[in-house]
């Protein structure tokens, strides 16, 4: 049984019909356009926005109060850059449904299906659904999650699902893949073949996000390196991963990057957590008549928070000052990963 279902995508009177494929599309270029086509890309770590029910808990919605119930709050000192991105990708950490808690784990998240508003007007189009809290409201729950997704226009992929999007006549495919679920073995057999099924639906580019490695790690392990690599070796053009919570170094192996953490990002999972640090990773793809070429990447520092003393869920970039430790941070932490960056820019 094939863990990406192949369906067909409709796209009639300049809407979008969903058969099991998520896609968001634009119109192709006209004859007139040139052959020269450049993509950004910018990713970011983790989101909820919610809290634990169980524990009559709900941080999202405490915050929302105190910002007069603007959904607009979250993204609000990030939004140029994503609203200036083509494409922009999370990792969805919970659920936006009403359903009960169905699960032990430590934490419970879910939040308002109206909550997806936050996302929407932060112009985040895409998000990785497959993590190991996707599930705590039970399949019900993550059902709701995908609906309210499908029904704002985001993008999602994981859990059998890729994701689809065409930007100025490019293709663009998104797989997300659980390794605490599914295990590394599992998904370097099958990943493979989920490439090569983007491929012959006619994607240009590939994006390939990972829930691995340990919480609170800030450098991958072994196995996360070997898949990681192999990703970039079935043919994927861009890793991105999380579940860590924390930073971690960012690979250039065969041309490709690898980011094996992208932390924290808006995320009510935690009213004050000890290391604040995240960053964006924002990369421009050249597309030349269907090839790809890396046009450059850079890093934009955050703080996972706009005030210091707790955290109010709202990524704020850094200052010089700030910005410079976080690069300083993922060179060391870089240190005896063969392919690490040694520099990391700050601007195009």
């Amino acid at each position: 049984m094939k863990f990406f279902q192949k369906t067909l995508i409709l796209l009639a009177m300049g809407s979008l019909a969903f058969t099991g494929w998520a896609f968001w599309g634009s119109a192709q270029p006209s004859a007139s356009e040139p052959d020269e086509i450049i993509i950004t890309l910018s990713a970011a770590g983790d989101v909820t926005h919610g809290g634990d029910r169980r524990k009559g808990s709900d941080l999202f919605a405490r915050e929302l109060a105190r910002q007069d119930g603007d959904f607009a709050f979250p993204f609000r000192n990030v939004r140029h850059l994503f609203e200036a991105s083509d494409l922009t990708i999370v990792n969805y950490e919970g659920t936006l449904t009403r359903s009960p808690s169905a699960t032990d784990n430590t934490f419970s998240f879910a939040g308002a299906p109206e909550n997806v508003q936050s996302l929407v007007l932060g112009h985040i189009n895409a998000v990785a659904l497959d993590n190991n809290h996707v599930f705590d409201h039970g399949r019900q729950g993550y059902t709701d999650t995908q609906n309210t997704l499908r029904e704002a226009g985001i993008l999602y992929s994981g859990n059998g699902v890729s994701a689809l999007v065409k930007i100025r006549g490019t293709t663009i495919g998104m797989l997300s893949y659980n390794t605490l679920r599914s295990g590394y073995s599992s998904i370097h057999k099958q990943m493979p073949n989920d490439i090569r099924e983007l491929r012959d639906q006619g994607c240009v580019l590939v994006i390939v996000s990972y829930h691995w490695g340990y919480e609170r790690d800030y450098t991958p392990h072994s196995r996360q390196i070997e898949l990681g690599r192999a990703t970039i070796d079935a043919g994927a053009d861009l890793v991105l991963g999380h579940h860590g919570h924390v930073i971690n170094p960012i690979e250039l192996y065969n041309g490709k990057y690898i980011c094996y953490s992208l932390a924290n990002f808006s995320f009510a999972g935690n009213s004050n957590p000890s290391d604040k640090d995240t960053f964006i990773f924002q990369q421009r793809f050249r597309i030349i008549n269907g090839n790809v070429e890396d046009a450059g990447m850079r890093i934009v520092p955050c703080s996972v928070s706009s005030i210091p003393d707790r955290n109010d869920f709202i990524p704020t970039p850094y200052g010089p000052e700030d910005a410079e430790r976080i690069v300083r941070k993922l060179v060391e932490l870089g240190k005896g990963l063969d392919y690490a960056l040694t520099e990391y820019p700050l601007a195009w």
